[in-house]
């Protein structure tokens, strides 16, 4: 006899209020560990498909970290350094180009600019601001030892933990699974499918078109001569999972760079902003439909709500763990919503109405892209 459904909501809710309060409690603490079983979820199909080769999951386990290990002791090797080197430049330029679009308004209007102007003032102040605090922020997070001993952390912990999680992770869904309330198992694996299913085709799609358009980006503009392009093109690439947002500010920065770089050189301006857009056709049309597609079903809105919210909440650990939330919420909302339009609260007494219902759910289950 399975437990009332107001009884199951009790449960439900309660283990829902102690897992966010621990996530409050427990804040940058988990970082490392919740980056870990991101990695170890990225990685897990890879796993997988090594094991269908004739690999053991241990030997599987082992050829993934040696060989993401290499590639991360090549990126701290010969990229951080540089991205920090073009950061620090990027804040100690900030009073010079405050000074240079002073020296452009007040050619082209200078009442604006007279010696006691608003604008005048406030632009000395926002570059000389930008100049002390950037550099010292971004000092501070290199040279304290909290800060340092963060970095430290990260660099041991996460790839032992997702070293253990990918070795394991079969096995522990399957105690998961076991740990099921045996009434609720059938919904609660179909949930889980449809939350794996959005989840993944985000987070590995969208992580390879970041990694894809953040490549392009950085190659294209050092190429094309703009002096912080490694700079830039990490930015645009990490911001790529936000919608418009990350192809917003980072066309802004590299478009306003190539005009403090190149300004009266308008070919070379235009080369750099010709350079995003066809970034941005690309991962519009080819690259992000063929590694995403539309059955990801997480809305932009809906998505950057998730992050605001989440971030604002746990900080940087709710902004990591937006995404898999989001798709969870959304595939249970749509859960609910077929649940409600297939219930007698909906079509009362009306039998052939509801089966019209549950035909039309099931007809309209893979929309390109529903809200949340």
């Amino acid at each position: 006899m399975s437990l009332p459904i107001r009884t199951q909501l009790k449960y439900w809710g309660i283990a829902a209020a102690i897992l966010f309060l621990a996530l409050w409690w427990l804040g940058d603490i988990i970082l490392p560990y919740v980056i870990g079983a991101a990695i170890a979820y990225f990685l897990d199909p890879v796993a997988d498909r090594l094991e269908r080769l004739g690999l053991s999951r241990a030997l599987a386990t082992a050829i993934i970290t040696i060989t993401a290990l290499v590639i991360l002791l090549l990126i701290l090797l010969l990229v951080v350094p540089k991205l920090i080197e073009q950061a620090l430049d990027l804040f100690a330029l900030a009073p010079q180009a405050a000074t240079n679009v002073q020296d452009f308004v007040s050619q082209r209007f200078p009442d604006l600019l007279d010696q006691d102007s608003t604008v005048r003032k406030m632009l000395a102040s926002v570059g000389d601001s930008v100049q002390s605090h950037g550099v010292e922020v971004l000092q501070a997070a290199l040279t304290s030892a909290g800060s340092l001993i963060n970095i430290f952390m990260i660099i041991v912990i996460v790839p032992v933990v997702s070293f253990y999680l990918l070795y394991d992770w079969d096995r522990m869904i399957a105690r998961i699974d076991a740990l099921l309330p045996r009434d609720l198992a059938p919904t609660i694996r179909k949930l889980a499918h449809e939350i794996d299913v959005t989840m993944a085709g985000f987070v590995r799609g969208m992580g390879t078109v970041c990694l894809i358009l953040g490549t392009y980006y950085a190659i294209a503009l050092m190429l094309a001569g703009l002096n912080f392009g490694l700079l830039v093109g990490a930015v645009a690439g990490i911001l790529t999972f936000i919608p418009y947002i990350g192809a917003m500010i980072g066309g802004i920065l590299a478009i306003g760079l190539a005009l403090f770089q190149f300004w009266g050189d308008w070919l070379q301006v235009a080369i750099i902003a010709i350079i995003f857009f066809i970034g941005q056709l690309v991962e519009g049309n080819i690259v992000t439909p063929k590694l995403v597609g539309n059955s990801v079903r997480l809305h932009p809105v809906w998505l950057l709500f998730a992050i605001s919210f989440f971030g604002a909440l746990f900080g940087f650990v709710g902004m990591l763990l937006a995404v898999p939330v989001a798709a969870a919420l959304g595939v249970i909302v749509r859960f609910v919503l077929e649940r409600y339009r297939d219930s007698a609260l909906y079509h009362g007494g009306d039998t052939a109405g509801r089966a019209a219902a549950r035909a039309e759910a099931m007809r309209a289950s893979t929309p390109e892209q529903d809200a949340p």
